[in-house]
């Protein structure tokens, strides 16, 4: 067995997926191709929000399909190191987004409930409490937005599917709403969720690589 946890050749196990599992292994791989052949979204815009999403969930086999993907669909790696930048972003604002949480636990009187909308005005207390710290995090996020390589209205689809992808409802409200006013329909919007969808369950399928790899022979 390879000393190291991570090696591209562990994904030749992946081929005794259809005789292990094989109508699962079909249905997985039909998924897969709808959801990222042209549709609202190009293929390169998909593979675009696919390459952000698996920076997310931090799969090696996902970024480096993806990105070989994204390229042979045209991205740049400019247009690239921008969407992993809207996944940066949205990991930092759900970050302090979620600092609501702490302020109603140390908080007696707080109610039960875990997700209001209105508890993101209480976000802006940590301008108070850290103010350096704040302000470099609102330049960096409103930063990232801004129209480059990739347009204002891409880069909030991506942080809409980024959003899911974290599950952070703060992050889905607020970009979802951003996305909308920059020009993005529901179906570009409904399209990249079903990327990180996608996405979500290919980190899984992928590492069933790794469980392989540890299991061993029989």
């Amino acid at each position: 067995m390879n000393k190291s946890l991570y090696q591209r050749e562990n994904l030749r196990h992946l081929a005794q997926i259809g005789t292990l599992a094989p109508e699962v292994y079909q249905a997985f791989q039909s998924f897969n191709k709808e959801v990222m052949k042209e549709g609202a979204l190009s293929v390169k815009e998909k593979e675009l929000i696919a390459v952000a999403v698996a920076h997310a969930t931090e799969c090696p086999y996902c970024i480096d399909v993806h990105t070989k993907n994204a390229k042979k669909a045209g991205a740049s790696r400019e247009e690239l190191i921008e969407a992993i930048f809207v996944t940066a972003s949205i990991e930092a604002g759900g970050a302090l987004a979620h600092s609501t949480h702490m302020q109603n636990a140390l908080d007696s009187e707080a109610d039960d409930v875990l997700y209001r909308r209105s508890y993101l005005n209480k976000v802006g207390n940590l301008k108070k409490l850290a103010p350096d710290g704040f302000q470099a995090l609102v330049h960096f996020t409103n930063t990232v937005v801004k129209a480059g390589n990739l347009s204002t209205k891409f880069k909030e689809i991506i942080a809409v599917a980024v959003g899911h992808t974290t599950e952070c409802p703060y992050c889905i409200d607020k970009h979802s709403k951003s996305a909308q006013k920059a020009g993005a329909t529901q179906e570009e919007l409904a399209e990249a969720i079903l990327v990180a969808s996608a996405l979500r369950a290919g980190g899984a399928y992928a590492h069933i690589a790794n469980m392989i790899e540890s299991y061993g022979h029989d």
